[in-house]
């Protein structure tokens, strides 16, 4: 799922209010939980990423990971 642009938008304002002024405690608690929420997508998409990837070395050779080969091959995409 893709960070949407309001809750970006809405992170990076607390993220100026906090150096200019500080936070509350409950903007604190806001910013921690859409912090999470970030972290959250972002591992996800970057997780889907490398479950993706094939990597092959100089001489054309597939060198994947067997640990992300496992992967494919539980999700389908890889028939060896």
């Amino acid at each position: 799922m893709a960070m949407d642009q309001k809750r970006l938008d809405r992170i990076n304002e607390l993220a100026h209010k906090a150096k200019a002024e500080g936070l509350t405690p409950e903007e604190t608690m806001e910013r921690q939980e859409l912090r999470d929420a970030y972290l959250k997508d972002f591992r996800s998409s970057f997780r889907s990423q490398v479950e993706m990837l094939q990597v092959y070395d100089k001489e054309g050779k597939e060198v994947t990971p067997e640990k992300v080969k496992d992967i494919q091959r539980e999700k389908g995409l890889r028939d060896d």
